[in-house]
C-alpha cells in the first residue's frame, strides 16, 4: 500500500540528497582500454586530485597514481592520459607527460617541466608519443620517444591552436585539427594529414595538407581506420554535425551519417571522443545525440547501415566511446537523470557474427544487440552512492517554446519530486543558465537539479539560441548577440512555465556560473522584478574587463569578437552588455560566488560588481573561495555554496 504524502510548503521539503553527499560524489572523466583489449584505465577526480584506475578483468579495480595529480591543463584541460602496450602515458604536475606501468612501480617523467602538455597519442610500434604543447601562449603538437630518453621536438607548429592527433597504423601519416583566431572550434577549425619521414631515425615531418574543414566549418575527432583505408572525421557542413570517411587513396569524402541530429561534440576540451572503430574495421560505434538525449549506435562497413544499440537505452547521457582492440566491448561513461555517472563496458555480440552474412541480414544484428542486454552490460566505477530510489530523483523532460521573437528555444525542465512530500498549486522555480556561452545542458546525471527539485522547485535548464547540440544555425543565433538571446531565451522559458502551471510568477530565480553567471547579473539589469533573486557564480560584469584579462587564458581571448563585435568599433555594445555599466538597475537580492584563483574569469569581475551592489545597498552576499580556480573542486567548497545557496533562496524566495 503506497504511503500518504505529506503536504509542505514548496521549497522546503526534507531531501535525502544533502549537500555533503554532492559534495562527495566522483567526477568520472575518461575510460579507455589498453592494447590487449582486457584492461581498462579510467579517471577519476576526487576533490583536487585526478587519480587513474585501471582493472584487468574480473581483478578489482586497482589505483595508478594517488602521488601524482592526472590532469591535462592545456586551455579547459581534458586530453589527461592514453593508455598503449600496459604503459599508461599521463598529463600530471608541471605540464609534465609522466608514464606509468599498469603492471607497477612508479611513474616517470619523459618530457621537461616547460609548458604544458595533453592529448598524447601512442604510435602504433610504440616508440613515439605525439602531444599537445602549449607554453608561452603558443600551441603545437609535439613528440618525444615513450622511454623519454631525448628531447621532445615541434612536429606542427604555425597556427593558434591544435587538438586530437591521431596516429595511421603504419607510423606514416598523422592527423590532427587547427585552426586560428578569432574562431572557436566549433565556429569552423582544419583538418590536416601530415606524411612522415623516418630517414634520420626520428620522425620529421615532410609535407602537411588540409583536406577538410574552413573557418566556417567545424571538423571533430580524425582517426585512421584499422586498416589504415580510410580517415574518419566529424564535419558540421550540413548544418549537423555528421560523420565522415575520407579515403586516403582515392581522395573522396562520403557522409556515413545523414540523421537531423549531432554526432560531434562542442570542442571545450582536448581528448573529446564521441565514435571508435572496431578492431577488425567492419563497424563504427558512433554516439548521436537529439535535444540533449545521447544513444549509441553501430554502422556496419559491410552493409552500410547504422543500427541503435538499444541495449543502452537505459543511459540518456553517454561520453568517451572506446572501443576494445579485440572489437568485442564498447567502454563509456554513461548516466541518466536518474543514474549518477558509470564507467560501463558493453559486450558487443554483432561482432562475433560470421563473416558469410548478407548485407539484407543485417537487420538481425539488432534482435542479437537486444538480446544480450541482461548480460552485456558491466559496471565497473560509480560516482555516487547511488543510494536515492528513482522515484525520488526528477526525470529530465525535453521541452521547448516559442521566444520573445516567436522562434523555437529548448530545454530540459525537472518537476518538483519527493517520496515523502507534495503540494498543491505552482512551485518556485530555478532558471539556471549554462556557461560557455555556447555549451548545452544535456540529459545527464545532474545533481544539482536533483539537489533542488528534490526540495520542492521546479528546475529549468535552458539552451538558448546559440548553444550547441541543435544544429549550425542554431548555434551562430549568437553571434553579436550574447546578453540578448540567452537573457530574453530564459525569461520566455521561466514565462512559459508559469502559463503551464508549472512555476510560480512571483519566484522565478535565475542561477548560473561563468558565462550562465553574466546572464544572471544581465538578466537582474534587463529585466528588474522579474525573478525575485539571482545566483551568480563567477560571472562576468564587465565585457572591456574580460577582454583585458583574457590575456591569460588563450582559448577564450578573442570569443567576444563573435559574440559581441571587434574593439574599439564595437564598444558601444560591449558597454550596453556590461552589466557593471548598469549596476544601477539592479535591485533584486543577488548571492555571489567566486574562486580567488580563477583566471578565465577573474576575481575582479566579481569584485566590481558586488562593489556596486553595496554602494547601493541592495541586499546581496559575497562568498570568496580560496584555492579555487574556475568552477570549485574541493568538497568543503561544494557543500558550502549548497548550504549557503539554500538558506539565500529560504530568506529572499520562500519566506519572501
Amino acid at each position: 500500500m503506497a504511503k500518504t504524502k505529506q503536504t509542505a510548503a514548496y521549497g522546503l521539503w526534507a531531501s535525502p540528497l544533502s549537500a555533503k553527499a554532492l559534495s562527495g560524489d566522483v567526477r568520472l572523466n575518461d575510460v579507455q582500454w589498453d592494447s590487449d583489449g582486457k584492461t581498462l584505465v579510467w579517471l577519476e577526480g576526487r576533490g583536487a586530485q585526478g587519480v587513474l584506475v585501471t582493472q584487468s578483468g574480473i581483478d578489482a579495480p586497482r589505483d595508478l597514481t594517488r602521488d601524482l595529480s592526472v590532469r591535462g591543463r592545456v586551455g579547459y584541460g581534458g586530453g589527461d592520459f592514453t593508455v598503449a602496450n600496459g604503459v599508461v602515458y599521463f598529463a600530471g604536475p608541471e605540464g609534465r607527460l609522466y608514464r606509468q606501468s599498469i603492471a607497477g612501480g612508479s611513474a616517470e617523467p619523459i618530457t621537461p617541466a616547460f609548458g604544458v602538455s595533453a592529448a598524447p597519442r601512442v604510435s602504433a610500434d610504440g616508440k613515439w608519443l605525439l602531444f599537445v604543447h602549449h607554453a608561452e601562449n603558443v600551441d603545437g603538437l609535439a613528440m618525444v620517444d615513450t622511454e623519454g630518453y631525448t628531447w621532445p621536438r615541434k612536429v606542427a607548429f604555425g597556427m593558434d591552436f591544435v587538438m586530437q592527433p591521431a596516429w595511421s597504423p603504419d607510423g606514416q601519416r598523422i592527423a590532427y585539427i587547427a585552426w586560428d583566431f578569432p574562431e572557436m572550434p566549433w565556429d569552423g577549425t582544419e583538418l590536416r594529414l601530415a606524411t612522415l619521414d623516418y630517414t634520420g631515425g626520428a620522425p620529421q615531418v615532410t609535407a602537411t595538407e588540409t583536406i577538410a574543414g574552413s573557418e566556417t566549418i567545424a571538423i571533430f575527432q580524425p582517426e585512421f581506420s584499422p586498416d589504415g583505408r580510410y580517415l574518419s572525421y566529424v564535419s558540421d557542413e550540413s548544418g549537423w554535425g555528421q560523420i565522415y570517411l575520407y579515403d586516403l587513396a582515392a581522395k573522396t569524402h562520403n557522409a556515413i551519417t545523414d540523421a537531423q541530429a549531432e554526432h560531434g561534440s562542442a570542442a571545450w576540451a582536448q581528448g573529446q571522443r564521441v565514435y571508435g572503430w572496431s578492431g577488425d574495421g567492419k563497424a563504427i560505434f558512433y554516439l548521436l545525440s537529439d535535444k540533449g538525449f545521447s544513444s549509441l549506435w553501430c554502422y556496419d562497413m559491410r552493409a552500410r547501415k547504422s543500427e541503435r544499440v538499444s541495449a543502452l537505452d537505459d543511459y540518456t547521457d553517454l561520453d568517451q566511446t572506446s572501443v576494445s582492440p579485440r572489437g568485442d566491448q564498447i567502454a563509456l561513461l554513461a548516466s541518466s537523470s536518474a543514474i549518477a555517472k558509470r564507467v560501463i563496458t558493453y559486450t558487443v555480440e554483432p561482432m562475433n557474427v560470421p563473416e558469410r552474412l548478407a548485407p539484407a541480414e543485417f537487420a538481425s544484428l539488432q534482435m542479437i544487440v537486444d538480446e544480450s542486454q541482461s548480460s552485456g552490460i558491466r559496471i565497473h566505477a560509480r560516482s555516487s552512492t547511488e543510494t536515492l530510489s528513482k522515484a525520488a530523483l526528477a526525470d529530465a523532460q525535453p521541452i521547448e517554446w516559442p521566444g520573445h521573437d516567436g522562434e523555437t528555444v529548448y530545454g530540459l525542465y525537472y518537476a518538483p519530486t519527493s517520496e515523502r512530500f507534495t503540494n498543491t498549486g505552482a512551485p518556485p522555480l530555478i532558471v539556471n543558465v549554462h556557461g560557455g556561452p555556447s555549451g548545452q545542458r544535456i540529459a545527464s546525471y545532474n545533481g544539482q537539479a536533483q539537489f533542488f527539485a528534490s526540495r520542492g522547485f521546479a528546475y529549468i535548464e535552458i539552451n538558448y539560441r546559440g548553444s550547441t547540440g541543435y544544429g549550425k544555425a542554431y548555434l551562430n543565433k549568437l553571434r553579436g548577440a550574447w546578453g540578448l538571446y540567452d537573457v530574453e531565451d530564459s525569461a520566455t522559458g521561466a514565462q512559459y512555465l508559469a502559463a503551464q502551471g508549472l512555476a510560480d510568477p512571483k519566484k522565478f530565480v535565475v542561477m548560473g556560473g561563468s558565462a550562465g553567471g553574466y546572464t544572471v547579473l544581465q538578466s537582474l539589469v534587463d529585466k528588474p522584478g522579474f525573478y525575485r533573486a539571482g545566483v551568480c557564480l563567477y560571472g562576468i560584469s564587465d565585457q572591456f574587463m574580460l577582454v583585458r584579462e583574457s590575456q591569460n587564458h588563450k582559448f577564450e581571448s578573442r570569443y567576444n569578437d563573435s559574440l559581441l563585435g571587434v574593439l574599439p568599433e564595437a564598444a558601444d555594445l560591449y558597454r550596453e552588455r556590461s552589466p557593471l555599466f548598469h549596476a544601477h538597475k539592479i535591485k533584486d537580492p543577488v548571492i555571489v560566488f567566486q574562486g580567488a584563483d580563477d583566471v578565465v574569469v577573474p576575481k575582479t569581475q566579481s569584485d566590481a560588481i558586488v562593489a556596486t551592489l553595496k554602494a547601493r545597498g541592495v541586499p546581496h552576499q559575497y562568498i570568496v573561495y580560496e584555492g579555487e580556480g574556475h568552477g570549485f573542486r574541493k568538497p568543503e567548497n561544494i557543500e558550502d555554496f549548497y548550504n549557503r545557496t539554500m538558506i539565500f533562496l529560504e530568506q529572499y524566495v520562500i519566506y519572501a
